[in-house]
């Protein structure tokens, strides 16, 4: 069996990747961030859109992880809206999602959101998509 790359990504000397994970459902959010705090990864969980941005503004994530259909604000308007946060580079946004039909890829697609998981992610898919995150934002020179 492979195994999962550990969070620091990066050079060593650079802080571990910020990671925000919104998903209404608790145990998804919850468990995306318990994976990636053991790799290393400095992960948080949201469980609104309306949360999402406020601890996006603080924790300055370079990933963000989002549920597309959530009550409230849905994945695609948090990614619209996450963009256009001031105080430094948008983040590299994830779709993580049940929904893999025509018209939620359209959705994800319109929004941004690239890639496009669905549920439910293999360990492994997911921290190397968070690795090319990491590695995009590290050749952007975007990491702050």
């Amino acid at each position: 069996m492979d195994t999962i790359p550990r969070g620091q990504c990066g050079p060593a000397e650079l802080p571990p990747l910020r990671v925000l994970c919104v998903d209404d459902n608790h145990d998804v959010a919850d468990s995306e961030v318990d994976l990636l705090q053991v790799l290393g990864f400095d992960a948080r969980a949201c469980y609104d859109g309306a949360s999402a941005l406020r601890e996006a503004a603080r924790f300055r994530p370079c990933v963000c992880l989002i549920d597309l259909n959530m009550p409230g604000m849905d994945g695609d308007a948090l990614a619209c809206r996450l963009r256009e946060q001031e105080g430094g580079p948008p983040p590299f946004l994830v779709a993580v999602t049940a929904r893999s039909d025509t018209e939620s890829r359209r959705r994800v697609h319109d929004a941004g959101l690239k890639p496009h998981l669905v549920k439910p992610v293999d360990p492994r898919e997911l921290v190397a998509v968070i690795k090319g995150a990491w590695e995009a934002c590290y050749a952007a020179d975007a990491l702050i």
